[in-house]
């Protein structure tokens, strides 16, 4: 039996990704900082999920990840999932708190819990998959903080690829477009009619959308590596330039 360790399992893609790895079998590792939320999925899914609360900005934490006891500690699947976004406003009028907490979020923690997992992934020929999102490659106003973080996970996930050339573990960058989960409630405050607003009318993806590419980059031979996937629903497009006109 496999096991998936899945960072931000307490919503979204993550909460998602976890029923559909146990229903396929596997033991699921979900973290995240609402540990009601984890003990309620615990409650669903059974002894196949191991719930561990804590917050991806505490080092500490973790590094201790990597001294799991057997059997959870035989990681065969990293899940990069958890992360954050200041409000979309310009960068000087966000506060600094924000910006701290999404660049240790998004970047220090990935990495650091990436680093942790390596020796035992690279042991058993392991996956990384790794969320970013296609703000990393088309810019818009006032992503410049959430927007750089996801640019670097994504490059991050293709140079590590490079690092574990000849080892067998594999690593994918994952770029999603609009999809409808409780990030944009998060990023607003717990503004859910902003949410709301912003996908009215445009069906945008799911977690569920998200959870069943996961199922299919882990079920993949292990001689393929997929290096990026970036996904829209259909009804999102790219934007024009901005042009500012005088007069």
């Amino acid at each position: 039996m496999k096991t998936i360790l899945i960072t931000g399992a307490t919503a979204g893609f993550g909460e998602a990704a976890a029923r559909k790895f146990v229903a396929g079998g596997w033991k699921a590792i979900g973290t995240g900082r609402r540990e009601e939320r984890l003990k309620k999925l615990q409650e669903e899914l059974g002894d196949a999920f191991l719930p561990l609360a804590f917050d991806m900005r505490d080092v500490g934490a973790i590094h201790r990840l990597s001294d799991l006891a057997p059997p959870w500690g035989e990681v065969d699947l990293l899940l990069n999932n958890a992360g954050l976004a200041p409000p979309t406003d310009p960068l000087a009028e966000t506060d600094w708190e924000r910006i701290e907490a999404v660049i240790h979020t998004n970047v220090t923690g990935l990495v650091g819990l990436t680093r942790a997992l390596l020796p035992k992934l690279i042991e058993r020929k392991g996956q990384i998959i790794n969320l970013s999102s296609v703000a990393a490659t088309y810019p818009y106003k006032g992503g410049a903080v959430y927007a750089g973080t996801k640019a670097f996970v994504r490059q991050f996930s293709l140079d590590l690829r490079s690092d574990l050339a000849g080892t067998g573990v594999r690593v994918t960058s994952v770029e999603p477009g609009m999809a409808e989960t409780e990030f944009t409630i998060v990023r607003t405050g717990g503004d859910k009619e902003a949410s709301d607003r912003l996908y009215a009318g445009m069906n945008p993806m799911t977690s569920g959308d998200l959870a069943d590419l996961f199922w299919w980059l882990a079920n993949l031979p292990p001689h393929l590596n997929i290096n990026t996937v970036e996904l829209m629903p259909v009804s999102q497009s790219f934007a024009g330039f901005t042009v500012t006109r005088e007069g």
